[in-house]
């Protein structure tokens, strides 16, 4: 299964500069960890020491925010579009 995911510019560099990837997993958690094993170093990045999502980054699935379905257990489906997006503060 096929999930496309689009990576922001800041952790383009565990991509080798490519914002978009295409990964395996039928949730979020394993989406994540199918990240890693293709672009070593990035899930230090996106998750925080429990292995859960950064307080600072959003992620969508097919641009509905995984907060409000079921966080990293979100069910994920062949063709699905994950976007990673970092929080964005000021005024």
């Amino acid at each position: 299964m096929a999930v496309k995911v689009l990576i922001p510019t800041p952790l383009q560099k565990f991509t080798k500069n490519q914002a978009t990837i295409e990964c395996s997993g039928t949730n979020i958690d394993e989406l994540i960890d199918s990240l890693e094993t293709n672009c070593p170093g990035i899930k230090a990045r996106i998750c925080d020491e429990t292995g859960k999502p950064r307080r600072f980054l959003n992620l969508y699935v097919n641009s509905e925010d995984i907060r409000f379905l079921d966080n990293t257990d979100t069910t994920l489906a062949d063709g699905d579009e994950v976007s990673i997006v970092p929080a964005v503060a000021g005024g």
